[in-house]
């Protein structure tokens, strides 16, 4: 069986490049990837392989073909953003393995990564530390009104909502839309979390309000997260409560103990 990674890198900066990704790119032979991603890499760790890039609506172009690879034995790693498993590529490499056939002499193995959300909810304070809910507003794969339900559900149940995808140079109605959708439900002083390219060059993160929220300041690099009606600004920071304080108190303050 020849291996063929699904490799996860994490938001960008190389100090979150997790080791086991590390170790598959050592190890392939051939690395495919969107343009962007393999840029972020590293360039020692693609020296002397065969790199398969693609544009933004390469995927299944891209995959297959690094399954191919994988069929004719060589070792070979799909380099997918962020946690491969969450919007990345692990599910589209695994629906083609099996639909094709490549299963019986490749080995697929997903190498796990920190997901956007994850970096955004860092970089904010802790907004996700109850129940949430991720939400893709790319309709290029997901009829808009399934979205749409998604999120007035969402919304409903009062979760933190953390938006990928959220506007686009082609996707430039979506956003306005939801947040008005979202103001029907949440009041117009929810904090919103705004981060844009998180641990890259060019970082932002600011805390906006719902009410106030310009999706003209929004683009395919920000991450917005929207909280709930418990989610608070502390400060600089954005945190949702666990319900430890509530159930336990704080206790005495500093210099007490």
């Amino acid at each position: 069986m020849t291996p063929l990674w699904v490799v996860s890198t994490g938001p960008g900066d190389v100090c979150l490049l997790p080791p086991l990704a590390v170790g598959a790119l050592e190890q392939a032979e051939v690395v495919a990837g969107y343009g962007r991603y393999l840029d972020l890499l590293p360039a020692e760790l693609l020296e002397g392989k065969d790199i398969m890039r693609t544009g933004m609506t390469g995927e299944v172009a891209r995959c297959s073909a690094a399954l191919e690879t994988a069929f004719a034995g060589r070792p070979t790693a799909v380099v997918s953003g962020g946690d491969a498993g969450i919007y990345g590529m692990a599910g589209l490499v695994y629906e083609l393995a099996y639909e094709k056939g490549y299963t019986e002499r490749v080995e697929i193995e997903v190498v796990p990564g920190i997901p956007a959300l994850s970096a955004a909810a860092a970089l904010l304070g802790a907004p996700l530390m109850h129940d949430f809910a991720a939400i893709s507003l790319s309709d290029r794969l997901t009829p808009w009104e399934i979205i749409e339900k998604r999120v007035k559900h969402a919304a409903l149940g009062d979760f933190v909502m953390v938006i990928y995808n959220p506007r686009s140079k082609g996707r430039s109605w979506q956003l306005g839309r939801v947040l008005k959708l979202l103001q029907t439900v949440k009041s117009v002083e929810t904090p919103v979390g705004v981060v844009r390219q998180a641990y890259r060059e060019g970082q932002s993160v600011d805390i906006e309000k719902l009410g106030t929220l310009d999706p003209q300041t929004v683009d395919m690099l920000t991450v917005l997260v929207v909280g709930s009606a418990s989610t608070r600004v502390l400060g600089k920071h954005l945190v949702t409560p666990r319900g430890y304080l509530e159930k336990y108190g704080a206790g005495p303050g500093p210099g007490v103990l």
